[in-house]
């Protein structure tokens, strides 16, 4: 059944065509990821489907009754609510009965009063009903999962960070029958995206959902629907499926654009040697001939090109002498050291508010460490892909224009093959077409600002590119062109990410943030970190089992009912070992994982059910060892 549908629709903004005669529908058991680069109208298109955007023409048809809910990139909250009060503003009747409670009771514990007590016991009843406690208990879980722990705070007083994961839990609990969401996994950190990775795969209703992570496309969607100059390109299936497939229409296109020059090229052949048209076969051949020069072939999409030159670095690059760093008398980095290597290809990652910004801020001297030293080499010129992109935030602000922008790094650029061209040339290089140079910043989309902040950086033939949370807002494509771009770089590359692929292709060590300031090192990739964390774990739970004390004899004589008979102690001795094997089997699953090509994922899946139901059996092993334990 079709929760929705658009019927030959069409949608311009300004000279930009975003949707011309586009038609699709979403049912009810779609999970549908939606891609294109930056700027191509994939914000645009879910703003249409939740009202707040206009269509030029066509119509968009919704099932009676299906209820929307839109999650923006940047989500508009009443600053004057609480956290639990925003989460609870889209729950309707359940938590309107909840207040009803609260009122109720409060003016009871007031005064006695038997009218109130019916009331009060009415209200429970359809409580009950309703479901309302359940959801409040969910409302916390779910909040405590993406990282929101103080459910009292004001919302004026939360970062912009903090309200995406606020709006996101609203979203989640609100039960729609349609998520829209755009970039939900921006500003949380990997714990959290896998969390909600798993909350989604699990999600009665459809998702249309805009993602720039890869790995969060290809194990929540069924369905990949593409953007491309105002054309809708639907596949049936994830991300690796939609790649797999793409590449084939792609070298279909060209094949037969290759045919049809060909055939073109006879036919205006035999034209040019004037053939006498005196026959209803040749005056036919002729008006083919005709058709073939007018046809139109759509050309291939641009693809952005990072060829920007380097500098030479030397053997010194960047020095961290017991640097320290804190803020009101909490401690993010207590007395680290490293040497960095030109060939050092680092991801950082930890919690929000581990101090990863801080780290890059110290290392390129916006912040000064509380103690130790920071060194740079005389021949380091860094580059910093900062979060926020502030220096093109303000210029936006200034109306600045495009090209006035890029011109401020430089009216030239060498490429990385001694070649020189123009501002204007490598803007076209990064997909900003000539009509496009011009127009004020304030008129570009998110991930065309992050696209021209990026060149802009690169521009500066850095030889230490430090990138903080790079993968936000830039689109998938951008995002392969710039990891294939820092395979080949020459020089050290420092990268703060939450995106699990991307740390996957780019890194070889990782940096682990972890409370109280330490900062610990791990060899391979994000994948291989994760299972080396995940292994560390299981023999630490392992042991702890195994060599759990025996409590010291006290003058109490026990209540016979508490102690253990000796079927129950031979369980509990079962249990120890049973335990010990299913963290042994998940942790080699987990080590498995990171070996299964992304394409297959038919095989990721079925991994990640096994690893589900050992976890939930695991659950219960250790609950029911722990009850034997405390009674033994």
């Amino acid at each position: 059944m079709s929760l929705f549908a658009l019927q030959a629709v069409r949608k311009s903004l300004g000279m930009k065509v975003i949707l011309q005669e586009a038609s699709f529908s979403i049912d009810a058991s779609d999970k549908v990821g939606l891609i294109g680069t930056n700027g191509s109208g994939k914000s645009t298109l879910l703003k249409m489907i939740a009202g707040l955007e206009s269509l030029d023409s066509g119509q968009l048809l919704i099932n009676h009754g299906a209820k929307i809910v839109y999650l923006p990139q940047q989500p508009d909250l009443d600053p004057k609510k609480t956290v639990l009060e925003q989460v609870f503003a889209d729950c309707g009747e359940p938590m309107a009965l909840v207040r009803e409670y609260e009122a109720l009771a409060a003016k009871l514990a007031i005064k006695e009063d038997p009218e109130l007590h019916q009331q009060l016991a009415t209200v429970m009843g359809r409580l009950d009903e309703s479901g309302a406690w359940e959801l409040e208990t969910q409302a916390k879980i779910v909040l405590t999962k993406l990282g929101v722990t103080d459910l009292e705070a004001s919302i004026g007083v939360l970062s912009g960070g903090y309200r995406k994961r606020i709006a996101l839990a609203s979203a989640l609990l609100s039960d729609p029958d349609v998520l829209l969401m755009d970039e939900p996994t921006n500003h949380l950190d990997a714990l959290a995206v896998e969390w909600l990775q798993s909350y989604l795969r699990r999600f009665r209703g459809a998702l249309l959902l805009v993602t720039h992570d890869r790995y969060f496309l290809d194990r929540v969607t069924n369905r990949i629907l593409e953007i491309d100059r105002g054309d809708l390109y639907s596949y049936a299936g994830n991300y690796a499926y939609y790649l797999e497939k793409k590449a084939l229409a792609e070298e279909s296109a060209a094949s037969t654009q290759r045919k049809h020059r060909g055939v073109l090229r006879r036919e205006l052949e035999w034209l040019r040697r004037g053939p006498q048209a005196r026959s209803t076969k040749q005056k036919a051949r002729i008006e083919r001939a005709h058709a073939l020069q007018d046809q139109e072939f759509k050309q291939a999409k641009g693809k952005v090109d990072i060829a920007t030159g380097g500098r030479r670095i030397g053997k010194k690059v960047i020095e961290l002498t017991n640097i320290s760093k804190g803020y009101g008398g909490r401690v993010l980095i207590d007395r680290f050291s490293h040497s960095f290597t030109p060939e050092d290809r680092i991801g950082i990652i930890g919690g929000n508010g581990a101090g990863k910004s801080t780290l890059m801020d110290l290392i390129t001297g916006r912040v000064q460490p509380d103690s130790g030293t920071v060194e740079l080499g005389t021949t380091i010129h860094v580059g910093y892909f900062d979060q926020h992109s502030e220096a093109i935030q303000t210029a936006a602000e200034d109306n600045q224009r495009v090209i006035d922008y890029l011109k401020e790094a430089g009216e030239l650029v060498k490429l990385a093959d001694g070649a020189v061209i123009t501002a204007s040339q490598m803007l076209e290089r990064f997909l900003f077409p000539p009509n496009q140079q011009y127009v004020p910043l304030a008129q570009l989309s998110g991930g065309e600002k992050r696209r021209l902040f990026l060149l802009r950086e690169l521009m500066t033939a850095p030889n230490v590119l430090i990138l903080d949370e790079p993968t936000n807002d830039l689109d998938v494509q951008t995002l392969g062109v710039l990891e294939e771009y820092l395979e080949d770089f020459t020089g050290c590359v420092i990268v703060v990410s939450h995106d699990r692929y991307f740390l996957d292709r780019v890194v070889d060590t990782i940096f682990a943030l972890e409370p109280g300031g330490t900062i610990r090192q791990y060899s391979g990739n994000y994948s291989l970190y994760l299972a080396q964390k995940q292994t560390e774990e299981a023999e630490l739970k392992t042991p702890a089992l195994k060599t759990q004390p025996t409590p010291k004899a006290v003058n109490i004589t026990p209540v016979k009912s508490q102690q253990l008979n000796s079927k129950e102690k031979r369980e509990m001795q079962t249990l120890e070992s049973k335990i010990a094997h299913m963290e042994t089997e998940r942790a080699a699953l987990e080590l498995g994982l990171a070996e299964i090509p992304a394409h297959e994922f038919e095989r990721v899946n079925a991994v990640y059910d096994q690893m589900g139901q050992i976890s939930k059996a695991l659950e219960v092993a250790t609950e029911r060892w722990l009850a034997l334990a405390e009674r033994a």
